[in-house]
C-alpha cells in the first residue's frame, strides 16, 4: 500500500468520524489510567459503570489509596480480573504519591514501570492523555490493520511499528481512535459492515463483496 492509500484511508476515516476518541469516561490523567487498567478484559460500558461508581468518591491516588485494596476490590468486583487489578491500582497509587508527587507520568518507561501496567496501556495514556503518536495495538486495530493491509503483521508488536512508521504524520494521534471505532461498530469480527464502508474500495478484505 503507497502512502497516497494510506492518507486517502485516514482522511476518510477522519471524515465519518470527526471527533475520535475512547469512549471510557474519564476527567484526568489518573482517571483514565484506572479506567484503562480496569478494562482489561472488559468492556468499556462495565468499565464505565464502575467508575462511575468509584470516581464520584475518590479519583485522585490519595483518595483510592486511603480507601484501600478491600474497599477498592468491592467497588470493581464486577469486572474481570477485579482482585489483581485492584491490587495492582493501590500499588499504583502509591508509587504515583511518593515518585511523582500524584501525577502520571508521561513516558512509555516510567509508565510500564507502574503494576499492572503493559504496553498497551501505557499507549493508551500516552496518546489520550498527553496527545502523544502512540498506538495501542487492541484486537480492533488489529483486525483492521490486517484487513485493510494499512499495516499487515502476524503480531500486536509488529502491527504497531508498521502503523507508527506508515501511518501519515498528520493522522498519528488520531489514527488510535479511528482504528478502534471503526473496527468496532464498522469493521466488526463477525459480519463486518463492508457494504456501509467508507474504506469499501481501498480495501484488501478479501470477504468485502460477499
Amino acid at each position: 500500500m503507497n502512502a497516497e492509500t494510506r492518507t486517502e484511508i485516514f482522511s476518510r476515516l477522519l471524515k465519518k468520524i470527526p471527533n475520535p476518541t475512547t469512549e471510557l469516561n474519564y476527567s484526568s490523567p489518573f482517571e483514565l489510567l484506572v479506567a484503562v487498567t480496569l478494562s482489561a478484559q472488559a468492556t468499556d460500558k462495565s468499565v464505565n459503570r464502575v467508575t462511575s461508581k468509584l470516581f464520584p468518591i475518590a479519583n485522585t491516588p490519595e483518595t483510592i489509596f486511603e480507601l484501600g485494596e478491600g474497599t477498592l476490590r468491592e467497588i470493581i468486583k464486577t469486572v474481570g480480573l477485579f482482585n489483581s487489578k485492584a491490587k495492582h491500582i493501590i500499588q499504583t497509587c502509591k508509587i504515583l504519591i511518593e515518585k511523582y508527587s500524584s501525577n502520571v507520568p508521561q513516558t512509555r518507561k516510567e509508565l510500564e514501570a507502574l503494576p499492572g501496567v503493559g504496553r498497551k496501556t501505557a499507549n493508551v495514556v500516552l496518546n489520550t492523555a498527553f496527545g502523544h503518536p502512540a498506538i495501542a495495538v487492541d484486537t480492533h486495530i488489529y483486525r483492521v490493520a490486517n484487513r485493510t493491509a494499512i499495516a499487515s503483521g502476524k503480531t500486536v508488536l509488529e502491527v504497531e511499528k508498521k502503523l507508527v512508521k506508515f501511518i501519515p504524520e498528520e493522522y498519528r494521534v488520531p489514527a488510535h481512535h479511528l482504528m478502534i471505532l471503526h473496527g468496532r461498530y464498522t469493521c466488526k469480527a463477525r459480519s463486518p459492515l463492508c457494504i456501509n464502508c467508507v474504506l469499501l474500495d481501498l480495501c484488501e478484505y478479501e470477504e468485502k463483496n460477499l
